[in-house]
């Protein structure tokens, strides 16, 4: 099973990303046969993307080593190991890598999953959840073990409060050019007056084109990109201080603050490291 719904056992990477970058390779697909779930394990380079694409099969995307990225129309989730995210089937996704990662989904036939989400829907991964899933992606699994192991994957899947951080682009070309620029530089605290004076435009017809377009005003429309720039940052491992200069906060307290109000939690619970259960040997599936 590919990231782009190639049937199971076919092996081979997805299509090319943008940019011209290669399709990451399918390491192992297991799980093919009377199984319920199919394990797609999936190496994939900083930078790395699928193109957009859908698949009849519900997908929970999760990231062993290294920080995934999943998209949707209008959302973006970042997701280190301890978070995965529920893609129901027939919903137009694209998947990368935002450091160099190692993917284990599982895909799901909705005709044998009592999970019904119809939204993407992130779940907490618990050791005992990435222990499961490696175990599932062991080819050697027979038949009433992986169904056994099946139900306990499907019992571990319990949705944690964190939101989307949206920042959807203006239809107007001239607050385009404005977030295009932000985007490249989100530290940039120009106002909208200043930024008119640069793109032919008052600053009440660009805070109009803002809030007509993405749905809310420019302030907190700024706040979403800067956020939507940090988190790929926090997971690379850099501090919140420097994360919180870099996206234009004056203090890492208020950058904590808007990354709560925005997601849910703050940075440090996010991005916190799976626990390694104790007692047991840390397994590493090839």
């Amino acid at each position: 099973m590919s990231p782009e719904g190639q049937p199971p056992g076919r092996q081979g990477g997805g299509r090319q990303s943008g940019g011209g970058r290669p399709a990451a390779e399918v390491v192992a697909a297991v799980g093919v046969g009377e199984s319920a779930v199919v394990v797609g394990s999936f190496a994939m380079g900083d930078g790395q993307w699928y193109s957009w694409h859908r698949h009849d099969h519900h997908q929970l995307a999760w990231a062993e080593r290294g920080v995934l990225a999943v998209r949707t129309a209008g959302n973006t989730w970042v997701l280190p190991p301890s978070m995965a995210l529920w893609i129901p089937a027939g919903t137009e996704h694209t998947m990368g890598a935002v450091a160099p990662s190692l993917s284990r989904s599982l895909y799901y036939l909705p005709e044998r999953c009592p999970v019904g989400w119809p939204v993407p829907t992130v779940v907490g991964v618990s050791p005992l959840l990435r222990e499961l899933i490696s175990y599932l992606a062991d080819a050697g699994l027979d038949a009433a073990a992986r169904e056994r192991a099946e139900a306990v994957v499907l019992d571990q899947l319990r949705p944690v409060s964190v939101a989307t951080v949206l920042a959807p682009m203006s239809r107007d070309p001239r607050a385009r050019r404005v977030a295009t620029a932000l985007r490249a530089d989100p530290a940039d605290g120009r106002t909208l007056a200043e930024w008119g004076t640069r793109v032919g435009a008052s600053g009440r017809t660009l805070a109009r084109a803002f809030l007509a377009d993405t749905g809310m005003p420019y302030g907190r429309w700024r706040t979403r990109l800067r956020l939507q720039a940090a988190m790929p940052l926090l997971a690379g491992g850099a501090t919140v201080a420097a994360v919180a200069a870099r996206v234009g906060y004056a203090s890492p307290s208020a950058f904590v603050a808007a990354f709560r109000r925005a997601v849910g939690v703050p940075p440090g619970t996010y991005f916190a490291p799976l626990e390694k259960p104790q007692g047991k040997e840390w397994r590493e599936v090839p």
